[in-house]
């Protein structure tokens, strides 16, 4: 009975799901936006001010491509670091002994926390707010990086070394494809951390970027404006991960997708 019923269920096409779940939650909003209006505006509210900043002027993309810049090159930066130190992690222990303590003490700190020393030492520029991203997407990537390399079965590495394969064969025909689901991952929750780490890098100064504009907004209580910088840091999340995913799998069909 439960598997009939489950198939029933699946009859129903996943864009009528999703029309459902936005019918939903547009109800939940307009319903918190009667009860409680001086804190959640109104979805005609937000649309309006969509059409304000985002329409008739530039500014709300202008934020928008500050803030992307800032995700996108502190994302790059941590991967292009995370990779190779993973790799060296699983490779040589004397390495994994010095490096993974202090990754797991700072993996533990909040970036709210280091955020205003980094501040304090690189100014309120780019540079420090790219800094603080760089630093938190690196330890989420080199983590998973290296738990998935460390994963990797000996039975293959074994296998190829009794057929006579040398140590860079094994590296760039065993080791990294069968890491590549884990790298895939890495890259995903790495981009998570870069676009929730921006808000923590943005509230400390600048003029552009979500952060400053929704710490702005927040300070007017301007909350339609808010409203529209939460929603268009979620669209572009919601972006990020479809990106990722279909690179997994066009680059790992043919293993089982990591959840």
């Amino acid at each position: 009975m439960k598997h009939k019923s489950k198939t029933r269920w699946n009859l129903i096409p996943k864009w009528v799901w999703l029309l459902i779940s936005l019918g939903v939650a547009l109800a939940l909003w307009l319903f918190a936006s009667s009860r409680w209006p001086i804190i959640f505006a109104n979805p005609e509210q937000v649309w309006q001010v969509f059409l304000e900043k985002g329409v008739h002027s530039t500014i709300l993309w202008e934020h928008v491509w500050a803030s992307l810049s800032r995700v996108l090159t502190g994302f790059g930066i941590a991967f292009l670091l995370a990779i190779p130190i993973a790799f060296l992690m699983a490779w040589y222990e004397p390495f994994q002994k010095i490096v993974e303590p202090w990754i797991q003490f700072v993996r533990n700190i909040p970036p709210l926390a280091y955020v205003f020393l980094i501040t304090a030492a690189l100014g309120v520029g780019n540079m420090g707010k790219v800094t603080v991203i760089v630093i938190a997407s690196f330890l989420v990537q080199v983590v998973t990086v290296y738990q998935g390399v460390k994963s990797v079965d000996v039975t293959l590495i074994k296998a190829a070394r009794v057929l006579g394969a040398r140590q860079s064969d094994i590296f760039f025909k065993v080791t990294i494809p069968a890491a590549t689901p884990y790298i895939l991952v890495a890259a995903r929750l790495g981009l998570s951390t870069s676009l929730t780490t921006l808000m923590a890098s943005e509230i400390v100064g600048g003029d552009r970027g979500l952060g400053m504009m929704i710490q702005k907004a927040s300070g007017y209580y301007q909350m339609d404006i808010v409203l529209l910088g939460i929603i268009v840091l979620g669209v572009i999340g919601i972006a990020f991960e479809k990106i990722v995913r279909g690179l997994e799998r066009r680059f790992t069909g043919w293993q089982e997708t990591i959840q």
